[in-house]
């Protein structure tokens, strides 16, 4: 069964940093676009960051610009996000999604593409 693990989530000051992974369990991320969203409560999910299969394209939500990176590995089984300068509004639980996509130089921050979904990983910013 393919799957996608989150990990890296927890408890931070406003002002904090935290790296969030994401890891494909059973198979290669080799070939996928991915995408970091963000559901916090009573709230729609929302798209974040993505990283093209080649890691040419990324791409951010407005908010999170200048604060958040996005990478991947050279094997391409880890897809990172670095989240520095958090503040409260980023609280939420955070997903990595997987979208089929090789050779392509683009990447989506909607969710309609995205057929493989890990479990998600809160993260919490309160002081």
């Amino acid at each position: 069964q393919l799957q996608l693990v989150e990990s890296g989530g927890g408890l931070v000051q406003p002002g904090g940093s935290l790296r969030l992974s994401c890891a494909a369990s059973t198979f290669s991320l080799d070939g996928y676009a991915i995408g970091w969203f963000r559901q916090a409560p009573g709230k729609e999910r929302e798209g974040v960051s993505c990283i093209s299969d080649r890691g040419t394209f990324t791409n951010y939500v407005e908010s999170v610009k200048g604060r958040f990176s996005i990478s991947r590995d050279n094997a391409k089984t880890t897809v990172y996000l670095q989240m520095n300068t958090l503040a409260p509004e980023d609280t939420a639980v955070y997903y990595c999604a997987a979208d089929w996509r090789p050779y392509a130089n683009i990447c989506t921050l909607t969710k309609g593409p995205f057929n493989l979904w890990g479990q998600g990983t809160q993260v919490t910013v309160s002081s």
